[in-house]
């Protein structure tokens, strides 16, 4: 992780009250164009709201928004006693049947895994259907925390058929999920997949190294092996300011319009 560094504006900073442009997204222009060029590095901590208010003559909601501004465009986030600071790039993640541990090692950065939970557990109601298992049926429950290059990026539940796969807390530290299937002959040829968003809790937050009521990504994935088998089922959690996802859309043929 890189180190956090003094609280910065990154260059003087002009606010024009005669424009029409709003104050805050002057503001926020200010530090996007300084860490876009790298004169705000990442890890740079930037000044804070009630000092900023103060010199630049603003309200605090405006120099609230122009900080909310950075952070949705993943710019920036907020950290515990840490104030804002400049974040590494947002993950841009392709839909595609990945683990995102082979996304972020492909993407160059380095992905570590800690592990919360492993072991044999009742499914529940939920993982039973989607597993299409017996009501109660044993399943391997896993709960990890997926970091890049030392960041919480997400938290991950999956669940598999119990007798699958052999796994412990070591392998899952050191190899992604479907490199583990992979290696065991386990191939993924499917998956149904869904999409969403939330607030986080207080738990999730201090997980995630957010705040509570942040947004957040969900993702749940059902993997089919080639028998159409259901294999896995993931309930995932991503930091929407830290994570997107890509989705490619073929262009249709004339004759299906």
């Amino acid at each position: 992780m890189m180190p956090e560094r003094e609280a910065s504006t990154g260059g003087p900073i002009i606010i024009d009250r005669t424009s029409p442009v709003p104050l805050y997204f002057q503001l926020a222009s200010h530090f996007e164009s300084a860490i876009r060029s790298g004169t705000l590095k990442v890890g740079t901590r930037l000044e804070n709201e009630v000092r900023l208010a103060e010199v630049l003559g603003l309200s605090r909601p405006t120099v609230r928004a122009a900080f909310l501004y950075l952070a949705n465009k993943g710019l920036v986030v907020r950290k515990r006693g840490a104030g804002t600071v400049v974040a590494n790039e947002r993950i841009d993640r392709n839909v595609e049947l990945t683990s995102l541990y082979d996304d972020l090692a492909a993407s160059g950065r380095t992905p570590q895994t800690r592990v919360l939970a492993a072991e044999v557990s009742h499914a529940s109601d939920q993982v039973a259907d989607a597993l299409k298992l017996p009501e109660r049926a044993l399943v391997m429950s896993l709960e990890r925390i997926r970091l890049a290059d030392g960041e919480p990026m997400a938290l991950m539940h999956n669940y598999l058929p119990a007798g699958l796969i052999q796994l412990n807390v070591e392998m899952l530290e050191q190899h992604g999920l479907y490199d583990l299937l992979r290696a065991a002959g386990i191939g993924l040829y499917s998956a149904t997949q869904r999409m969403s968003a939330k607030n986080a809790s207080a738990a999730e937050a201090r997980k995630l190294d957010e705040t509570r009521g942040s947004a957040l990504l969900t993702m749940e994935r059902i993997a089919y092996d080639q028998a159409g088998r259901p294999v896995e089922f993931a309930r995932h959690l991503y930091r929407a300011s830290r994570y997107a996802f890509t989705t490619h859309l073929p262009r249709p043929s004339a004759g299906s319009r």
